[in-house]
């Protein structure tokens, strides 16, 4: 024999109505006498089975219902609580501190220095640029000055080298064309009162009849000398210049006078 018994949650006393509890009752007063009377029978067919022999009686599955238990209506749910307003939040204002005098004043002299330090160092900077801009032109002038001096030079280089070679030239010239006669020229008299004294040179070409041509003052001369040089220069006489058996003129021969008082 088998038994199945259902479990029924357990339902406080207050919540289950008189009439389920009558049928609760009834239901278990109904399952012991079924179980009584079970019992009593197989006490009974044991002790009649070692008396008589009669076959074993069958058996008896039993199965223990219980009626499912009435559902419980739920408890109803509390009123929510009131929610107390939240209370206005209210930003706290700053609190604006007053500046210190002193601080303020050392501020504002650091500030005086700091743009004042500034100013210096531009005036240096434009003063240091300027200075940079006259050096780079006294550079540049130097340049050019030494490039103008440097081109003279070579003209005067070129130049003592043209009135060298002329002078070799009429030195080789000499000794074919030889003067006959030199007179000195007078010495100017307001020149001898002053007492001034120079040189003049004169340069003429010399022709082929040995006469002096196309006379010339080169060179410095005092006003005073010119015209007794010119004259002077006019009387010289030469022996002509041959070349091939023929006379020949001879260009840019120069005399230099010296006046000097003795």
């Amino acid at each position: 024999m088998s038994a199945a018994v259902r479990y029924a949650p357990r339902v406080a006393a207050r919540s289950v109505p008189w009439t389920k509890l009558w049928n609760n009752s009834q239901a278990v007063a109904v399952t012991v006498a079924l179980h009584s009377a079970v019992i009593a029978f197989l006490v009974l067919g044991w002790s009649m089975g070692h008396e008589m022999a009669v076959p074993a009686p069958s058996t008896l599955k039993t199965r223990l219902v219980m009626m499912p238990a009435e559902p419980v209506p739920a408890p109803p749910e509390p009123a929510p609580l009131p929610v107390a307003a939240a209370p206005p939040v209210v930003e706290a204002k700053p609190e604006v501190l007053k500046p210190d005098p002193q601080i303020l004043a050392r501020k504002l002299e650091q500030a005086t220095l700091a743009r004042k330090r500034v100013e210096e160092q531009k005036q240096l900077k434009d003063a240091q640029q300027k200075l940079a801009r006259q050096q780079a032109e006294q550079a540049e002038m130097q340049r050019q000055r030494a490039q103008v001096e440097a081109a003279a030079q070579q003209a005067r280089v070129a130049a003592d080298n043209a009135r060298r070679a002329q002078q070799a030239a009429a030195a080789a010239d000499v000794r074919q064309y030889v003067p006959i006669s030199k007179e000195a020229p007078d010495y100017p008299q307001r020149a001898l009162d002053k007492g001034i004294e120079g040189d003049c040179t004169v340069e003429y070409s010399v022709t082929a009849q040995g006469k002096v041509d196309n006379p010339k003052v080169v060179g410095e001369c005092h006003p005073a000398f010119i015209r007794p040089s010119l004259v002077a220069v006019a009387t010289f006489r030469y022996q002509p210049r041959m070349v091939d058996g023929q006379a020949v003129t001879v260009l840019g021969v120069r005399n230099t006078f010296h006046y000097k008082i003795r």
